[in-house]
């Protein structure tokens, strides 16, 4: 009979998140027609669910999609997913989100966010980094008791607004702090 250690069992954990985090999130590996249908049904899903995010998408200079983000965590964690750049309605760039992250966690979710970059400036220097991390810049737009979006003055004045929904699974929250964004082909 094998001796199944604390050290043995963190080491399965961890190697069990990361196969987690990085495996087929839904989105697939068929390229780009297929992120670009899933952010198309992302889109109509925010919109038709929470109508105020209609006016912010209106104000931004583009959006960051992504459908689908997994995280899984047993106090060491990660996550991913991908997603597309649109500016004026078209696919201009597609990206790919990872997460890494330690402390106390255990358990599994996944959520789509949408970040409205709402100044060319912000805009601009996410496209021109090769690894842009989800910061102090970024104002989240959060749910309230009554299922609206909070998106007031001070939501539209930020340089990037992040929109966090369709959360399911059993970590408590989900955060874009530390999510680090990086262009892909798929």
């Amino acid at each position: 009979m094998s001796n199944f250690t604390r050290r043995s069992f963190t080491l399965a954990a961890l190697a069990g998140a990361s196969m987690t985090a990085a495996c087929n999130n839904g989105v697939g590996s068929q390229g780009g027609a297929r992120i670009d249908a899933r952010v198309d049904s992302t889109l109509n899903y925010l919109f038709s669910q929470y109508p105020n995010t209609q006016e912010i998408a209106a104000k931004s200079t583009g959006m960051l999609v992504m459908p689908l983000i997994t995280e899984a965590g047993l106090f060491a964690g990660g996550g991913y997913g991908r997603g597309a750049l649109r500016i004026n309605g078209s696919t201009v760039d597609y990206y790919s989100a990872t997460k890494g992250s330690f402390g106390l966690q255990i358990g599994g979710q996944q959520f789509s966010h949408v970040l409205f970059f709402m100044t060319q400036d912000s805009l601009s220097n996410f496209r021109r980094s090769s690894g842009w991390v989800a910061g102090a810049d970024v104002e989240y737009v959060f749910k309230d008791e009554g299922e609206n979006l909070r998106a007031d003055t001070t939501t539209i004045n930020a340089p990037v607004a992040a929109v966090i929904f369709g959360q399911a699974g059993l970590m408590a929250g989900a955060s874009l702090e530390g999510v680090k964004y990086t262009r892909i082909i798929p």
